[in-house]
């Protein structure tokens, strides 16, 4: 067995490309199995403007996130589920879901994913 990597990363969020969203939205993937090789799960932050919805997508694997400020909703093929800051998310895998910002704040949040890059998505 090879020797394990324990080195600490810091990967700065201006180091990594954005990308962009509806409405001059952003997101980045900081963390990926590219900014830290070897790592078998990745970690993204965004940066949504006030009336951006996204397209609807379904990852993969589930994810979490965590809403740091701003208010908004998922919306699910079934329904919506209204978010707003210091609450946490999960997506489970498969589950078609879009992002809108329902309040006139930027939505801020950190999501991660059990998968080393932005998993495999569909988008509808």
């Amino acid at each position: 067995m090879g020797a394990v990597d324990k080195s600490v990363r810091v990967v700065p969020l201006d180091e990594v490309e954005a990308i962009p969203l509806p409405k001059d939205s952003k997101s980045w993937m900081v963390l990926t199995g590219t900014t830290v090789p070897g790592t078998g799960n990745s970690l993204g932050y965004s940066i949504f403007k006030p009336g951006t919805v996204t397209t609807s997508v379904s990852h993969a694997v589930e994810e979490l996130a965590y809403v740091l400020s701003g208010h908004g909703e998922l919306r699910l093929d079934d329904g919506v589920v209204p978010f707003g800051p210091n609450k946490g998310l999960y997506i489970p895998a498969g589950v078609w879901h879009a992002v809108a910002v329902t309040g006139d704040e930027d939505v801020i949040m950190v999501f991660t994913f059990a998968y080393p890059d932005y998993p495999p998505t569909e988008r509808k």
